[in-house]
């Protein structure tokens, strides 16, 4: 708003002016403006006060209407700043012609009912906000929040009936006010018949009582072509009849502010007098009371500190401004009752920082008398579990809810971002909250862990029962054709590889990883030894059943022994290698699923466990290519055709071991490794040692020397 008084007359930025109603915050510069200052504070503070309250009642949507004019332009700019500033977003802003167009009245109302915005700032007159009002009206157009400068609100315009169902929902930003001793007795008792004097009697009247004196001119007000006014006052209308009603809509906020101005130009009028009579000296005069220039009062004007009143301290800062205090009003009005204006908080810049807004929301009455705050947001908040996405072309505050990505929560509603959980821990399914993942890995309790463990024992239980059958049957013609010794060393070794499937099953430990690879590769070397050792030993044997065969000194227990114990130290030293360099150890494994640690062995060192495989395979090849020359030797020897099939076996086995290691995952990687071991082992068993036992058992006639010299 700009209303001024001046007491010089050297062109507006040098012409000493005291204003109570330029808002301006321009006006502060006192390089354009050296002169000026005010009793009423500047816009800065205001529209920092709304930005507050927006920020207290979190709307995130609001809608921006200005007059055209400096006051609404500088006003409109700075509170968009502030806005932004606190996160805030500008739904629309509209601008009120300074000259009355209905269609621009129009667009504006169309602009509004359009918006989801529930909360609309204006900065304007009153006479600039009525017309836009009642066009609401016209329109039924209600359930908005006005946030109102000191401009438009609180005005005799609240005392409209017709308008409070448009009004209704008002907060208004007021300069603060205090009383005024005798000022309100002194408006009941004027009247314009009798008040010739006093030049704003006619327009007070047109406001009290909306009828017009036909001396009146009012059109080079705003609007005036808008206001048609035709009611002619008959001279009979009272301010006490109406006075009640009247300073119930206006709370003479602005007339405080003319009461402050005049207080403090006869305040320096008075230091002036005080100077002359000392004798103080300014710029080297102190001035003529009856002949003064007008820099001279202004000195002493810019520098008054007095009280009110009221006992309100009133000075100018460095830049013309008093202190600044907003009183924020929450106007409940309502058909059938007077209007209430209700004190609900304050802006005051004098208070300790961080105490300077304040405001009670118990006291406001919101839609229909209710204390719940209405929401204006362009997009509700992002519930927990779901972040913000921003939409393409659209304010931040307009916005998608696109869930948390994998292995994220949100636990904050209105969340930008989502949270990744710590490696051992696992969104739940809403995604506001990181539990512990569940540990995985082969477990004793679980079906497929109990049923290889099962599987492991029963098995191991059927080479112990074949190696008590050959002990029993020692002497027997085919427990002593096939190196008895041997054969108990190759079932005591088969022993071994069924129980070894054992130590890969429950959870793993240190010990138990370091344990696994070595005991498996060993355990299994011993075995493929001992067969390689009897397929040896039955082509000796034959060999050396011819006359003059130097082989005959090579067939005994020596031969055997030898080739198992080269074979078992060469893997030791494999595995003694192995676990120099990079020996297993105990992994938590993240990554293969993402809401699983798989608690398992890694193996340290990828080339040698595959080493150590590969030694395995070189040994059962060598078996097999041995067995398979071997295969058409006479019968009564011939155990080589039993062990060729029980290398192709063997070999078949951990050739699909490999695929299927590579491709599994978790505790079904180590139930393969077991399968193998199971299988592979099982293979040996059956086809070497189950035709001994069924002749043996079954076949008791045909286990006599002379039938297997026969075949």
């Amino acid at each position: 708003m700009d209303y001024s008084c001046s007491y010089g007359t050297n062109g507006l930025s040098k012409e000493k002016q005291i204003s109570y109603g330029s808002t301006v915050a321009l006006l502060s510069d006192k390089l354009q403006f050296p002169s000026f200052i005010r009793t009423i504070p500047s816009d800065y503070f205001l529209f920092y006060s709304i930005a507050q309250l927006v920020i207290t009642f979190d709307w995130t949507w609001v809608g921006l209407i200005s007059e055209d004019t400096d006051y609404g332009r500088s006003g409109s700019q700075t509170l968009m700043q502030q806005l932004v500033t606190s996160a805030r977003c500008i739904a629309f802003s509209e601008t009120i012609p300074a000259t009355f167009s209905m269609t621009k009245i129009q667009n504006i109302v169309s602009v509004i009912k359009e918006s989801s915005t529930k909360v609309i700032v204006i900065v304007a007159s009153d006479l600039m906000v009525i017309p836009l009002m009642e066009e609401l009206l016209q329109q039924n157009v209600t359930e908005k929040v006005w946030i109102a400068t000191e401009g438009w609100a609180p005005t005799p315009m609240f005392l409209r009936k017709d308008l409070s169902n448009v009004l209704n929902l008002t907060i208004a930003f007021g300069v603060h006010k205090a009383e005024m001793p005798g000022f309100k007795t002194f408006l009941l008792n004027i009247h314009p018949s009798d008040s010739h004097n006093y030049i704003f009697v006619d327009s007070f009247w047109k406001e009290i009582f909306g009828c017009q004196w036909p001396h009146y001119n009012r059109s080079a007000e705003p609007y005036a072509s808008y206001f048609n006014d035709s009611n002619i006052c008959t001279g009979k209308e009272t301010l006490s009849a109406n006075g009640i009603e009247f300073f119930n809509g206006n709370d003479l906020r602005y007339e405080y502010n003319v009461y402050k101005a005049i207080y403090a130009v006869g305040y320096g009028l008075q230091n002036m007098l005080m100077c002359i009579s000392e004798g103080i000296r300014i710029n080297g005069s102190c001035g003529n009371i009856s002949d003064f220039k007008a820099w001279q009062l202004h000195h002493h004007v810019k520098n008054v500190h007095f009280q009110t009143s009221a006992g309100e301290e009133m000075y100018f800062d460095v830049n013309g401004n008093p202190p600044p205090i907003y009183d924020i009003i929450n106007c409940q009005l309502s058909y059938n009752e007077p209007p209430r204006y209700i004190e609900v908080g304050k802006y005051d810049a004098t208070s300790s920082p961080g105490q300077e807004f304040s405001i009670n929301e118990s006291l406001i009455l919101w839609s229909g008398g209710s204390s719940k705050v209405p929401k204006s947001v362009c997009s509700e908040s992002c519930s927990t579990g779901y972040r913000k996405a921003n939409m393409e072309g659209k304010p931040i505050c307009c916005f998608l809810c696109i869930p948390c990505s994998e292995g994220e929560i949100s636990n904050v509603s209105g969340s930008s971002e989502c949270q990744k959980c710590q490696v051992d821990y696992w969104p739940n399914q809403r995604r506001d909250r990181c539990i512990l993942k569940e540990t995985e890995f082969l477990s004793y309790e679980e079906l497929l862990g109990a049923t290889l463990t099962i599987t492991a024992c029963i098995s191991a239980i059927l080479p112990l029962s074949v190696l008590v059958i050959f002990i029993k049957n020692h002497d027997t013609p085919v427990v002593k054709a096939n190196n008895r010794e041997l054969s108990y060393l190759l079932l005591l070794a088969l022993i071994l590889c069924f129980l070894s499937s054992l130590i890969f099953i429950g959870q793993p430990t240190t010990v138990g990883c370091i344990m696994q690879q070595a005991a498996f590769g060993i355990i299994f070397t011993f075995c493929i030894a001992c067969v390689l050792a009897k397929t040896i030993m039955v082509v000796i044997a034959f060999k050396a059943t011819k006359p003059g065969s130097s082989l005959r000194k090579w067939v005994g227990q020596k031969l055997p022994n030898t080739i198992i114990l080269v074979c078992v130290t060469l893997q030791i030293v494999i595995c003694v290698v192995w676990y120099s360099s990079a020996r297993p150890y105990l992994e938590k494994n993240t990554t293969s699923y993402l809401n699983k640690i798989v608690i398992g062995c890694n193996e340290g060192s990828a080339p040698a466990f595959w080493g150590m495989l590969g030694y395995l395979g070189v040994l059962a090849s060598i078996s097999f290519v041995v067995a398979f020359l071997a295969r058409k030797l006479p019968a009564s020897f011939n155990e080589a055709q039993l062990i060729t099939f029980s290398m192709i076996i063997f070999v078949c086995v951990w050739l699909a071991f490999i695929p299927a290691y590579l491709t599994t995952k978790g505790k079904f990687t180590v139930a393969v490794e077991i399968f193998a071991i199971l299988t592979s082992s099982y293979g040996l068993l059956y086809c070497i040692f189950f035709p001994k036992c069924y002749i043996i058992l079954l076949k008791p006639n045909k286990n006599k020397k002379h039938n297997l010299l026969a075949n």
